[in-house]
């Protein structure tokens, strides 16, 4: 269930739910899922489903986890991405694949301590992980081609808006009650709004735990 075929079915189905980037795919194709999750779920970790990964905090099933991906990248090369919730490393080995830099921030500490034993496994040298409130963001390297928050939030962050580059591209999911994966580009006069597809995320909490 851990095998290079497994994933390649992961990738057919992703195929089928309507991901079309083939960069995204790809990247998805060579990372093995299975080593983000506890050993007893190994076996469901390229199933489309989101699993526990401790701290009341989850890993993004995999369609979410590519569309969010290719919604950021939109065919294009990717310079400097700002990730809201490392958890247990998974997107941000994704993002590892097509982003030239990648920050991510993570507000629990023994799952920021997990990620980045994992992506020191997978080589991901491209990345820098913060133990830190993710609302925030991180004001000291931006501005951000991309910022990809994996936590529903109430309501946009003003600190992130203020952190992504003109031209750039945020994906959150947005919500009180029912959340909507919302992309907020900037351009040089203001910040234009789209509403996507229904999503379930674990909250976006401020402070660190």
């Amino acid at each position: 269930m851990t095998s290079q075929r497994t994933r390649e079915r992961m990738v057919a189905r992703l195929r089928e739910q309507g991901v079309r980037d083939e960069v995204v795919l790809a990247a998805m194709n060579t990372i093995p899922r299975h080593i983000f999750v506890d050993e007893a779920l190994s076996t469901r970790a390229y199933e489309d489903v989101a699993l526990p990964i401790g701290y009341g905090q989850t890993i993004s099933q995999p369609y979410i986890v590519a569309r969010m991906t290719e919604i950021l990248r939109r065919g294009d090369t990717l310079g400097k991405v700002l990730e809201i919730g490392t958890g247990c490393g998974y997107q941000t080995a994704v993002l590892s694949k097509v982003a030239q830099e990648v920050y991510s921030v993570e507000r629990i500490n023994p799952l920021l301590m997990k990620a980045r034993s994992h992506l020191r496994e997978l080589r991901a040298r491209n990345v820098k992980l913060k133990y830190a409130d993710g609302a925030m963001g991180l004001a000291e390297v931006a501005p951000f081609d991309g910022i990809l928050v994996a936590a529903g939030a109430t309501h946009i962050p003003p600190e992130l808006l203020q952190q992504l580059a003109v031209g750039g591209r945020m994906v959150i999911p947005l919500g009180a009650g029912d959340q909507v994966l919302t992309l907020i580009e900037r351009t040089p006069e203001d910040y234009r709004q789209t509403q996507l597809e229904a999503v379930k995320f674990v909250p976006l909490l401020g402070g660190i735990a």
